[in-house]
């Protein structure tokens, strides 16, 4: 059976996510930069009975991400759907930030969604199919966090530049914007926000989404 890859599958949505796609019997490869956090997600996938494959990759580096997706590919076979995840999320102001923290920012936030899909994306395209997800956020800009504004502003146009390229070959961009701090048991619960992961990834194509907001309404 196809399988899913979650880049930055730390606790929250990544886990979440990949809990998710495990309870409909996929083998998930799960992309996290630590032991600890790859030892717990996998372990919340294993109890939905689905294999779990962890592979340590920094989203930054970009030789380990390839590498991680390689792995991915040898052991589970080519994904049918690969989630993004990654990012920096931290408070910062226009004069907070030296020219290297916002470039280690926009790499996590922007470029290592890009590599991922420049990396899987063509193989969907040759199939015919597949998904390629991104969690977004900041649906408006805010000053005090500067770095992440940027970086969703980043992805949302990344969104629509793969969808272009890709699109026409059947492959499925889009986003889940996340308008709200992500914690269990609020409007933001991890859980609730994975279901639009996997309704974008079960979409039929003439209903493709491009980005789905949740506001916690």
């Amino acid at each position: 059976m196809p399988g899913a890859v979650i880049i930055g599958a730390g606790p929250g949505i990544g886990r979440a996510v990949a809990r998710r796609f495990g309870r409909e019997g996929l083998p998930v490869a799960l992309v996290a930069r630590t032991d600890s956090t790859l030892k717990a997600s996998a372990a919340a996938v294993t109890a939905t009975g689905a294999r779990a494959l962890p592979l340590t990759a920094d989203a930054a580096d970009e030789t380990s991400l390839r590498a991680a997706l390689d792995t991915a590919v040898a052991e589970l076979g080519p994904p049918d759907v690969v989630v993004y995840n990654a990012a920096i999320i931290r408070p910062d102001g226009p004069a907070d930030l030296t020219v290297r923290e916002h470039l280690d920012a926009w790499a996590v936030n922007v470029v290592g969604a890009l590599v991922a899909a420049a990396h899987v994306a063509p193989g969907m395209a040759a199939r015919g199919g597949g998904s390629f997800l991104i969690t977004g956020g900041m649906p408006e800009p805010r000053r005090e966090y500067v770095s992440l504004s940027l970086g969703k502003a980043g992805v949302r146009t990344l969104v629509e530049l793969l969808d272009q390229e890709y699109g026409p070959s059947g492959v499925h961009v889009a986003s889940v914007t996340v308008a709200g701090p992500v914690a269990p048991g609020t409007a933001f619960d991890p859980d609730d926000i994975a279901e639009h992961y996997w309704r974008l990834h079960t979409q039929p194509r003439d209903g493709w989404d491009r980005e789905v907001l949740h506001d916690g309404s």
